[in-house]
């Protein structure tokens, strides 16, 4: 039988849209962060008043504090293009619904028809922004799959359990940021690095959290600049590059570049440091590593940045030094992946949703690392079940994860049948600079390392499945109130560190291959 036809690629694609759609819709019935728990709320509370007070302040008042803008409540902390999005949504609820964010009169305001209005408001930053990226990626990195494989593929990025409670349940806009960076992994891949550029300067100018990948996208674009055959087109290149990034922060700074007092605002609002080493219980080496020694009461505030500075940079320098020497379309996802594993496990001030940045490159490389893509979204979800549990999202993280279940074994099964069968796994689309070799890979040892860590990750739901029966039916002691959480942190941490370690094996191998071809064509 032949290919299918334009069409019915279409529809299938459109069916899987739809019905990624429709589980968004039903985990936005469940209940959200901080509903009905005043004085503070949550972060539902947090991005309605952030729209509340974009549409009625001045720009350039919005990070700074006054008679209007309380900045120990809820104080807009996230990057420009955060606060242009607020004042989009809220210009459109104002219109629906005044009351909803009225000035100084909507703390807490929580009606059925504003949190329709709200949560309809993060679908839409879906839509617009996530399923457009999600497909330009589809179409860059798996064009040469089968239909079923792409179907297969796409359930699995719009399904991802991790990133639907929070955006749908918890209630936040993550998958803005994400949009943008997918964007922009996909048009860099595609040749386009301006483009590129520009998608992710939007990403970091929408969360900062993005922040995370910037090595990657540093040392990929470098890396492609470098492999230019003379010094004047090497230095012309990082010219263009760096001229894209200053037009596009500037535009996104405009407002905000009246004067350098102006700017400093923003600025110190985007740097949590007061904020702590971690916030709550996050899978992350200095939350796990806490009991054993006291990081906070040994060293100082100050000392612990530097610390987690150093040490993230440290684990993130590996898969930025592969990509400089041999950027390809694959080490660019695994670059971002370990880059933001390396945030995520080492950096200062980590929450627990910081984990959906290493998320979107490991499930966008599920045409390469199948077993990866499939397992690290649960042992993620697992680990933010402490916060799911606080919101009242139980029951939706229960079905997200059986949901996923179902979904998640069909392109590990294809993937593996194509390699067994000498499938070729170049599937992800090169880069500009013709590094063909940086995106192939040992077959046989890929399918080894996969194997042991698919059955080593099923082994390892038993314990999981074990704590949550536990957290049901015995009390934890009066002296150790978190144990449950402590255990469910830990044991996801095992298995985020594991992920972090293979991805950077995977990418040595794949930039050995890069390195070892390159010498074969000198030849």
């Amino acid at each position: 039988m032949g290919e299918p036809s334009g069409r019915a690629t279409l529809c299938g694609l459109t069916i899987i849209c739809a019905v990624a759609l429709l589980v968004r819709c039903m985990v936005a019935l469940h209940p959200y962060s901080g509903a009905g728990i005043s004085p503070m709320y949550g972060d539902y509370e947090a991005q309605r008043h952030w729209m509340e007070l974009s549409i009625h302040l001045p720009v350039t008042e919005w990070y700074a504090e006054g008679k209007s803008n309380n900045l120990t409540y809820w104080g807009l902390d996230y990057p420009p293009l955060s606060g242009y999005q607020s004042w989009l949504f809220g210009t459109a609820i104002h219109a629906l619904d005044p009351d909803a964010v009225a000035l100084h009169t909507s703390q807490g305001y929580e009606t059925q028809h504003s949190k329709f209005l709200m949560r309809l408001s993060v679908i839409a930053s879906d839509l617009l922004v996530f399923f457009p990226a999600v497909l330009l990626c589809l179409r860059v990195f798996g064009g040469s799959k089968t239909l079923q494989e792409r179907q297969w593929w796409l359930l699995m990025v719009l399904l991802q359990p991790a990133a639907v409670l929070i955006d749908h349940g918890h209630f936040q806009y993550n998958n803005i940021s994400l949009g943008f960076a997918a964007g922009a992994a996909g048009a860099i891949a595609a040749g386009h690095d301006c483009w590129g550029s520009v998608l992710f300067c939007l990403s970091l100018n929408h969360k900062q959290m993005s922040m995370y990948y910037a090595p990657a996208f540093f040392a990929h674009l470098l890396g492609k600049c470098l492999q230019r055959p003379t010094a004047l087109t090497k230095v012309g290149a990082i010219a263009k590059l760096g001229l894209v990034v200053v037009a596009t922060f500037a535009l996104c700074w405009a407002p905000f570049l009246s004067s350098p007092s102006s700017a400093l605002q923003v600025l110190q609002r985007l740097i949590p440091v007061k904020r702590g080493l971690y916030e709550d219980y996050v899978a992350n080496f200095w939350c796990v590593s806490s009991p054993v020694f006291k990081w906070r009461r040994v060293y100082s505030q100050q000392a612990l940045v530097k610390l987690c500075a150093g040490a993230s940079l440290a684990a993130a320098l590996p898969s930025m030094l592969y990509q400089m020497r041999a950027p390809s379309a694959k080490g660019l996802l695994l670059g971002m992946a370990n880059s933001s594993l390396a945030f995520f496990l080492f950096s200062y001030q980590v929450h627990e949703k910081s984990i959906l940045l290493p998320l979107l490159p490991v499930s966008l490389l599920a045409f390469e690392e199948s077993v990866v893509a499939a397992r690290l979204p649960v042992w993620a979800t697992i680990s933010m079940y402490p916060l799911l549990k606080k919101d009242g999202l139980s029951i939706a993280y229960l079905a997200s994860l059986i949901l996923w279940f179902a979904v998640a074994p069909g392109i590990v099964a294809k993937s593996n049948n194509t390699h067994a069968a000498g499938g070729s796994s170049n599937n992800i689309s090169t880069d500009d600079v013709g590094v063909e070799g940086g995106i192939q890979s040992s077959t046989q040892g890929k399918l080894l390392g996969q194997r042991c860590l698919h059955y080593v990750s099923i082994l390892s739901i038993l314990p999981a499945t074990c704590i949550h029966a536990a957290q049901f039916a015995v009390e934890p002691p009066a002296r150790y109130l978190h144990l449950y959480d402590a255990a469910f942190v830990t044991l996801a941490f095992v298995h985020i560190a594991a992920t972090f370690v293979y991805l950077n094996v995977r990418q040595h191998e794949v930039t050995r291959t890069a390195l070892a071809n390159l010498g074969d064509e000198a030849a």
